[in-house]
């Protein structure tokens, strides 16, 4: 059983990151929404759902966060889990669309459609932590260290992801230089 003592002191940790999430989000919500548009998918209503829930879930869980990590990381972690929970979910309703004789969603249009499919359709085939090691980085400018704790995995580990994932997309996307070299 806590004292009074050991109470107050909880609570003042709490209203301590409290104020600190509240900042945070002023500061990163933007680059929050930037990060759920690019891994959903680019469906700017779809970002801001995935990152208000994102938010939602970290501010409930915030007593229990133990400072342990920085708050950025921690939240980007609840975010990327809650852009997996959206995509995992969109998958299951567009099974039942298709099945139930409808057509899928449309592609969400980009400057050239056929290039952002095909950008689109070569980051949908990378598995799902290369693509997440990817976005935070060379989409949302994390340092592979952030990156690793976002993700929860080595600093190693994320920067053989990256590797990975560069190289497929290099080798899917290799005629866009090719035709750009010819082009220019």
């Amino acid at each position: 059983m806590e004292t009074s003592g050991e109470l107050i002191m909880t609570m003042d940790a709490v209203d301590d990151r409290t104020v600190r999430f509240r900042a945070f989000v002023e500061d990163h919500r933007e680059r929050a929404v930037r990060l759920a548009w690019r891994l959903t998918g680019g469906d700017p209503a779809v970002a801001e759902d995935v990152t208000q829930d994102a938010l939602v879930a970290a501010y409930r869980a915030l007593p229990r966060f133990r400072d342990e990590a920085r708050l950025e990381t921690w939240f980007y972690r609840i975010l990327l889990r809650q852009a997996h929970s959206y995509l995992r979910w969109r998958r299951v309703r567009e099974a039942w669309r298709v099945a139930a004789g409808n057509e899928p969603s449309p592609e969400v249009a980009a400057p050239d459609p056929e290039l952002g499919r095909r950008i689109a359709a070569a980051l949908g085939r990378l598995p799902r932590t290369q693509r997440d090691c990817f976005l935070l980085v060379h989409g949302e400018g994390f340092t592979v260290r952030e990156a690793a704790a976002i993700v929860g995995k080595a600093e190693g580990t994320v920067k053989s992801h990256l590797h990975r994932a560069l190289t497929a997309l290099r080798r899917e996307l290799d005629d866009l230089r090719s035709a750009g070299e010819r082009g220019a």
